[in-house]
Protein backbone atom coordinates (compact mmCIF):
# COMPACT_ATOMS: atom_id res chain seq x y z
CA UNK A 1 0.00 0.00 0.00
CA UNK A 2 1.69 3.35 -0.70
CA UNK A 3 1.84 5.51 2.41
CA UNK A 4 -0.33 8.83 2.40
CA UNK A 5 2.12 11.91 1.23
CA UNK A 6 3.14 14.25 4.24
CA UNK A 7 2.80 17.84 3.58
CA UNK A 8 5.03 19.44 6.22
CA UNK A 9 3.41 23.14 6.24
CA UNK A 10 5.06 25.98 7.80
CA UNK A 11 4.54 29.64 7.98
CA UNK A 12 7.55 30.31 5.55
CA UNK A 13 9.98 33.63 6.16
CA UNK A 14 12.43 35.94 4.39
CA UNK A 15 14.88 35.01 7.28
CA UNK A 16 17.55 32.56 5.45
CA UNK A 17 18.35 31.20 8.80
CA UNK A 18 14.84 30.63 9.16
CA UNK A 19 14.61 28.68 5.94
CA UNK A 20 17.83 26.67 7.01
CA UNK A 21 16.14 25.43 10.18
CA UNK A 22 13.11 24.44 8.67
CA UNK A 23 14.58 22.99 6.03
CA UNK A 24 16.81 20.60 8.32
CA UNK A 25 13.41 20.27 10.63
CA UNK A 26 11.99 18.60 7.41
CA UNK A 27 15.00 16.45 6.74
CA UNK A 28 15.36 15.02 10.05
CA UNK A 29 11.43 14.14 9.36
CA UNK A 30 12.40 12.38 6.31
CA UNK A 31 14.99 10.24 8.10
CA UNK A 32 12.09 9.17 10.52
CA UNK A 33 9.78 8.50 8.31
CA UNK A 34 11.79 6.14 5.63
CA UNK A 35 9.68 5.51 2.39
CA UNK A 36 7.35 8.50 3.35
CA UNK A 37 7.11 11.29 0.09
CA UNK A 38 7.84 14.41 2.84
CA UNK A 39 7.08 17.84 0.47
CA UNK A 40 7.03 21.05 2.04
CA UNK A 41 4.46 24.10 1.85
CA UNK A 42 3.85 27.60 2.74
CA UNK A 43 1.03 29.43 4.12
CA UNK A 44 2.76 33.21 3.38
CA UNK A 45 6.04 34.72 2.02
CA UNK A 46 7.40 31.72 0.64
CA UNK A 47 6.38 29.02 -2.13
CA UNK A 48 5.08 26.45 -3.02
CA UNK A 49 1.61 27.46 -1.34
CA UNK A 50 -0.43 25.33 0.78
CA UNK A 51 -3.21 25.23 -1.89
CA UNK A 52 -0.50 23.92 -4.60
CA UNK A 53 1.53 21.55 -3.20
CA UNK A 54 -2.14 20.12 -2.67
CA UNK A 55 -3.24 20.97 -6.03
CA UNK A 56 -0.30 18.84 -7.31
CA UNK A 57 -0.75 15.36 -5.73
CA UNK A 58 -1.01 12.61 -8.32
CA UNK A 59 -4.56 11.62 -8.83
CA UNK A 60 -6.07 9.75 -6.32
CA UNK A 61 -2.91 9.92 -3.89
CA UNK A 62 -3.82 10.99 -0.20
CA UNK A 63 -1.83 13.16 1.79
CA UNK A 64 -1.69 14.51 5.98
CA UNK A 65 -1.05 17.87 6.31
CA UNK A 66 1.22 18.36 9.30
CA UNK A 67 1.19 21.91 10.21
CA UNK A 68 5.11 22.85 11.40
CA UNK A 69 2.93 25.50 13.84
CA UNK A 70 3.35 25.02 17.15
CA UNK A 71 -0.54 26.67 18.52
CA UNK A 72 -4.20 26.51 16.72
CA UNK A 73 -4.60 29.85 14.99
CA UNK A 74 -5.94 31.57 11.67
CA UNK A 75 -3.16 29.49 9.66
CA UNK A 76 -4.68 26.06 10.95
CA UNK A 77 -7.76 27.04 10.97
CA UNK A 78 -8.51 28.89 7.41
CA UNK A 79 -5.13 28.30 5.02
CA UNK A 80 -4.51 24.91 6.15
CA UNK A 81 -8.44 23.56 6.42
CA UNK A 82 -9.04 24.92 3.38
CA UNK A 83 -6.53 23.39 1.66
CA UNK A 84 -7.46 19.83 3.09
CA UNK A 85 -11.19 20.19 1.65
CA UNK A 86 -9.41 21.41 -1.96
CA UNK A 87 -9.04 17.27 -2.54
CA UNK A 88 -10.40 13.70 -1.26
CA UNK A 89 -8.19 12.00 1.17
CA UNK A 90 -6.14 14.74 1.80
CA UNK A 91 -6.39 15.30 5.80
CA UNK A 92 -4.97 18.07 8.14
CA UNK A 93 -3.25 17.08 11.88
CA UNK A 94 -3.12 19.33 14.80
CA UNK A 95 -0.65 21.71 15.29
CA UNK A 96 2.52 20.65 17.37
CA UNK A 97 1.67 22.16 20.37
CA UNK A 98 0.74 21.45 23.32
CA UNK A 99 3.15 18.47 23.56
CA UNK A 100 5.54 17.15 26.66
CA UNK A 101 8.33 17.29 23.55
CA UNK A 102 7.93 20.39 23.81
CA UNK A 103 8.21 21.46 27.26
CA UNK A 104 11.88 19.11 26.92
CA UNK A 105 13.02 21.14 24.22
CA UNK A 106 12.40 24.51 25.85
CA UNK A 107 13.88 22.83 29.15
CA UNK A 108 16.72 22.53 26.88
CA UNK A 109 17.16 25.56 25.74
CA UNK A 110 16.97 27.20 28.77
CA UNK A 111 20.03 24.95 30.22
CA UNK A 112 21.70 26.32 26.91
CA UNK A 113 21.92 30.04 28.94
CA UNK A 114 23.01 28.38 32.45
CA UNK A 115 19.65 29.08 34.17
CA UNK A 116 19.92 29.99 38.07
CA UNK A 117 17.29 29.57 40.57
CA UNK A 118 16.18 32.71 40.78
CA UNK A 119 15.64 33.51 37.19
CA UNK A 120 11.77 34.29 36.39
CA UNK A 121 10.76 32.49 32.72
CA UNK A 122 9.00 34.00 30.33
CA UNK A 123 7.20 32.15 27.88
CA UNK A 124 7.53 34.14 25.03
CA UNK A 125 5.05 33.14 21.73
CA UNK A 126 3.94 35.06 18.66
CA UNK A 127 0.67 35.30 19.03
CA UNK A 128 -2.65 34.68 17.47
CA UNK A 129 -6.19 36.32 17.44
CA UNK A 130 -7.54 32.95 17.97
CA UNK A 131 -7.95 32.91 21.44
CA UNK A 132 -7.31 28.75 21.29
CA UNK A 133 -3.95 30.02 20.77
CA UNK A 134 -3.47 31.85 23.88
CA UNK A 135 -4.93 28.46 25.32
CA UNK A 136 -2.35 26.30 23.61
CA UNK A 137 0.45 28.30 24.75
CA UNK A 138 -0.64 28.31 28.24
CA UNK A 139 -1.46 24.54 28.49
CA UNK A 140 2.62 24.29 27.75
CA UNK A 141 3.56 27.05 29.92
CA UNK A 142 2.03 24.54 32.34
CA UNK A 143 4.06 21.55 31.02
CA UNK A 144 7.48 23.59 31.45
CA UNK A 145 6.71 24.78 34.83
CA UNK A 146 6.15 21.02 35.78
CA UNK A 147 9.49 20.32 34.03
CA UNK A 148 11.37 22.76 35.81
CA UNK A 149 9.58 23.03 39.22
CA UNK A 150 8.85 26.98 38.97
CA UNK A 151 6.31 29.55 37.90
CA UNK A 152 6.55 30.27 34.11
CA UNK A 153 4.67 33.32 32.71
CA UNK A 154 3.17 33.63 29.37
CA UNK A 155 4.05 36.84 26.88
CA UNK A 156 2.60 37.31 23.03
CA UNK A 157 4.33 39.06 20.71
CA UNK A 158 1.23 40.02 18.95
CA UNK A 159 -2.51 39.02 18.99
CA UNK A 160 -3.21 38.58 22.67
CA UNK A 161 -2.21 40.34 25.96
CA UNK A 162 -0.47 39.69 27.53
CA UNK A 163 2.40 41.12 25.36
CA UNK A 164 6.11 39.77 25.60
CA UNK A 165 7.88 43.35 27.06
CA UNK A 166 4.55 43.68 29.62
CA UNK A 167 5.16 40.05 31.09
CA UNK A 168 9.02 40.76 31.63
CA UNK A 169 8.40 44.17 33.10
CA UNK A 170 5.88 42.30 35.14
CA UNK A 171 8.34 39.64 36.30
CA UNK A 172 10.91 42.31 37.14
CA UNK A 173 8.34 44.27 39.34
CA UNK A 174 7.87 41.30 41.16
CA UNK A 175 11.45 40.86 42.12
CA UNK A 176 13.14 38.84 39.97
CA UNK A 177 16.64 39.54 39.30
CA UNK A 178 16.91 37.76 36.27
CA UNK A 179 14.02 37.68 33.18
CA UNK A 180 14.88 35.13 30.92
CA UNK A 181 12.17 34.91 27.66
CA UNK A 182 11.96 31.30 26.74
CA UNK A 183 11.47 31.45 22.80
CA UNK A 184 8.42 29.74 21.87
CA UNK A 185 9.15 29.95 18.09
CA UNK A 186 9.96 26.88 15.83
CA UNK A 187 12.90 28.81 13.53
CA UNK A 188 14.98 32.42 13.50
CA UNK A 189 12.84 35.13 11.61
CA UNK A 190 10.24 38.19 12.40
CA UNK A 191 8.76 37.03 15.70
CA UNK A 192 12.34 35.76 17.01
CA UNK A 193 13.76 39.01 16.66
CA UNK A 194 10.99 40.31 18.59
CA UNK A 195 11.50 38.05 21.35
CA UNK A 196 14.91 38.88 21.82
CA UNK A 197 14.39 42.37 21.88
CA UNK A 198 12.04 42.17 24.31
CA UNK A 199 13.62 43.49 27.06
CA UNK A 200 14.61 40.61 28.90
CA UNK A 201 17.98 40.05 30.27
CA UNK A 202 18.37 37.09 28.13
CA UNK A 203 16.23 34.98 25.35
CA UNK A 204 16.58 31.41 24.37
CA UNK A 205 17.27 30.28 21.04
CA UNK A 206 14.15 29.09 18.64
CA UNK A 207 12.78 25.24 19.01
CA UNK A 208 14.01 23.94 15.61
CA UNK A 209 15.12 22.04 14.35
CA UNK A 210 15.33 19.31 16.97
CA UNK A 211 14.67 15.48 16.88
CA UNK A 212 12.23 15.92 18.97
CA UNK A 213 9.84 18.30 17.04
CA UNK A 214 11.33 16.05 13.99
CA UNK A 215 9.36 13.10 16.67
CA UNK A 216 6.55 14.96 16.98
CA UNK A 217 5.41 15.55 13.52
CA UNK A 218 6.11 11.67 12.83
CA UNK A 219 4.11 11.25 15.49
CA UNK A 220 1.08 13.68 14.22
CA UNK A 221 1.61 12.38 10.37
CA UNK A 222 1.23 8.48 11.66
CA UNK A 223 -2.16 9.13 13.71
CA UNK A 224 -3.92 11.16 11.12
CA UNK A 225 -2.21 8.96 8.09
CA UNK A 226 -4.18 5.64 9.55
CA UNK A 227 -7.55 6.08 8.65
CA UNK A 228 -6.88 8.15 5.56
CA UNK A 229 -4.80 4.93 4.21
CA UNK A 230 -7.18 2.39 5.90
CA UNK A 231 -9.93 4.37 3.42
CA UNK A 232 -7.91 3.78 0.69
Amino acid sequence: MIRPVLIACSHGTSSPDGRTAIGSLVDEVRVLLPGVDVREAFVDVQEPSIDEVVAALPPGRSAVIVPLLLSTGFHTGVDIARAARLRDGVVAAPPLGPHDLLALVLESRLGELGLRSDDAIVLAAAGSSDPRAADDVGAVAQLLSRCLSRPVGVGFAAGCDPRIDAAVSAARAAGASRVVAASYVLAPGYFADVIRTSGADAATSPLGPDPRIAAIVAERYRAAAAPVAGAA
